[in-house]
């Protein structure tokens, strides 16, 4: 009895010694069930040294340990030893059982001293470079169980070669088992979401075979490891026996995240073809980093988990995204909505770093919901272009079914006809079937010599088109044909175009961009589109008759003229005969003149026998067999 009353005595007197040196303990009882201490709410004392011992520290006077109320996570010093000194007051009246916290699980080292029943202080060694079989509590975070005196305190010393939040948190037991079983749920909600996404984009890739699902995965991985290595949950359940890994997993995963992320913007947005001073930015980057990398790994591992230059990186992406949306390219859209959430999520976190922002949980988090929302609309972004590839095709099919349709439509109308015209006949025979029995088979056989002389006549007939037709295409080959002539083989448009397709085409489609030989009809009528790059090639592109002002029949008319010779008419008559300008028609044959004079010049042999020496462009070839020639614009 009169030991406890000299217990209180000594409490009581300590506790008046603490409150005349200003530093207040903090108070735990059933009214509240947490307390979060913040940096500068704590007194502290800098060991910069790091070499001073328990003993030598819990001599110095109260006042030596000062409270910094402006302090910020940027004034934390590497590899300096932080000495907290807390007090709590317990209410003899509380039931609740009381945990003491610490919320940064990246601590290199934390030593606890917890005051004992004898006056003596007990070692309790945490933080991440030891085994996480040693701790406590089975936890992500480091946690000390109060003990039950009325008055206590504790100190703690803390030292991390990195950044260490110096937060504390004071919890009943009740309020630790809630809030960490909920955070464990959000955590496996949150890894749980990254695998489905993961899985998908993988079946994804099975079915449609594009390179760009496999970065995407190998991206949305390494935001996982990194978050493993940051939240702790890495330790606890993949690698608990070698905290010396936690020195290099977040560095690690961190390069891995950029790298992957570079990649995958490369590719999903087409950089090398729709923006190519992007693509070699994007380049530049990947290289850089990798050295970077390198370097730390080999020589100075500490500047590994280093990730204030990584919003670089991801600013180009972030860029270049815009800049590819702005050129028309659609599916970017998802793409820039999911790196500025990255974006917001990260500005969220620094605010915090920089205690511009209260610490809550769904500012600590900010960074997770960010990735989650950016993997999801990445996903819609990659949905998104298969989407849009499929329309494409879609609306080539449907044009090939409604000429299907028109198609049947007409041989519909023609056997209607024939239907109805055979009727008409069989009912007029039917009525004079009577008059006409008895020279029924003379007529019979009338109408079969007729039947065969008409067939005669139609062969004939037709002999004499194809002859009338060769005449005039040796005529055109070889002789000068008038322009009434000439309009018998290119009447139109329509004529002249698939005359051009057949003769720029006919020994297969190939992309002057890229080389690929598979297309889809473009924009614009007889045009074709590259399924790789998405270049539109229109079918007077790379010839002579490209960006024309006027109807294209007439300008192969005057070619033709030119080619075979003017036959003295003069350019007005022959702008009369057209109905277009003079200015018009001297234009385009100086046009034409121009290139057959550099095929002269080039040592090229030509003849108005062969329109292809002069219509086409030719000159030129990329690697591949591809024709490098000055690309056109594009048509719309």
């Amino acid at each position: 009895m009169k030991g406890a009353r000299t217990w209180a005595g000594i409490a009581v007197g300590l506790l008046a010694a603490l409150q005349l040196f200003g530093q207040q303990p903090y108070l735990i009882s059933n009214t509240a069930d947490e307390f979060n201490i913040m940096p500068n709410e704590q007194y502290i004392f800098i060991d910069t040294t790091g070499r001073l011992t328990f003993h030598q520290i819990s001599k110095l006077p109260p006042q030596a340990f000062s409270r910094l109320s402006r302090y910020h996570n940027t004034d934390y010093q590497k590899n300096a030893a932080y000495w907290i000194r807390l007090i709590v007051k317990r209410d003899p009246a509380t039931s609740k059982i009381w945990l003491l916290e610490f919320y940064d699980q990246t601590i290199d080292y934390i030593e606890a001293y917890l005051p004992g029943a004898d006056g003596n202080y007990n070692t309790v060694y945490m933080g991440d470079q030891h085994p996480f079989a040693n701790r406590l509590f089975r936890h992500k975070n480091f946690e000390l169980l109060l003990g039950q005196d009325s008055l206590q305190v504790y100190y703690f010393r803390v030292q991390s070669h990195e950044f260490a939040d110096l937060r504390i948190a004071l919890r009943s037991v009740n309020r630790f088992v809630y809030y960490a079983l909920n955070e464990y749920l959000l955590f496996g909600i949150f890894y749980g979401m990254i695998l489905i996404i993961s899985l998908y984009n993988f079946l994804v890739y099975l079915a449609i075979r594009e390179i760009k699902n496999v970065y995407y995965i190998c991206y949305i991985l390494s935001v996982a490891g990194y978050a493993l290595s940051l939240d702790g949950i890495g330790f606890q359940y993949l690698w608990p026996e070698h905290p010396e890994w936690n020195n290099y997993t977040t560095g690690i995963f961190l390069y891995s995240l950029i790298f992957w992320s570079l990649v995958f913007t490369r590719k999903f947005l087409s950089t090398r073809a729709l923006a190519p001073r992007h693509d070699k930015v994007l380049r530049s980057l990947i290289v850089l980093r990798t050295v970077y990398f390198a370097v730390c790994m080999l020589f100075i591992p500490g500047m590994l988990p280093y990730r204030n230059t990584d919003i670089i990186p991801l600013a180009a992406a972030f860029y270049t995204g815009i800049t590819v949306w702005r050129n028309g390219y659609k599916p970017a859209r998802f793409f820039v909505i999911a790196y500025g959430i990255l974006f917001t999520g990260f500005f969220i976190r620094m605010l915090v770093y920089f205690n511009l922002l209260p610490f809550t949980t769904t500012s600590h988090y900010s960074l997770h919901f960010a990735f989650v929302l950016e993997m999801l609309f990445l996903t819609f972004a990659l949905g998104d272009r298969i989407r849009i590839l499929k329309d494409m095709r879609d609306r080539a099919l449907r044009r090939i079914i409604q000429q299907h349709e028109i198609n049947m439509q007409l041989k519909d109308k023609v056997n209607r006809e024939l239907e109805a015209k055979v009727q008409e006949r069989t009912l007029e025979l039917d009525r004079k079937n009577n008059e006409l029995e008895i020279s029924n088979r003379k007529l019979m056989e009338q109408a079969d010599k007729l039947n065969r002389i008409n067939s005669m006549l139609d062969l004939d007939n037709w002999k004499l088109k194809n002859a009338i037709r060769d005449v005039l295409n040796e005529r055109f080959q070889e002789k000068a044909m008038d322009y009434t002539q000439f309009i018998t083989l290119f009447p139109d448009t329509l004529a002249c175009y698939r005359f051009l397709e057949e003769l720029k085409w006919k020994n297969g489609y190939a992309c002057r961009k890229c080389g690929n030989e598979k297309y889809f009809p473009g924009t614009a009528k007889f045009s074709r589109r590259c399924t790789r790059c998405g270049y539109n090639e229109s079918i007077t592109a790379y010839t002579i008759f490209h960006s024309l002002k006027f109807p294209v029949e007439k300008a192969f008319y005057i070619a033709y003229l030119t080619v075979t010779g003017w036959h003295h008419s003069t350019l007005e008559e022959v702008a009369g005969k057209l109905q277009i300008s003079p200015h018009a028609v001297w234009s385009f044959k100086t046009k034409v003149a121009n290139r057959l004079a550099e095929m002269q010049a080039r040592g090229r042999y030509y003849a108005h026998s062969d329109w292809t020496s002069v219509i086409l462009v030719t000159e030129g070839r990329r690697p591949g067999g591809i024709k490098k020639q000055p690309a056109p614009a594009e048509n719309p």
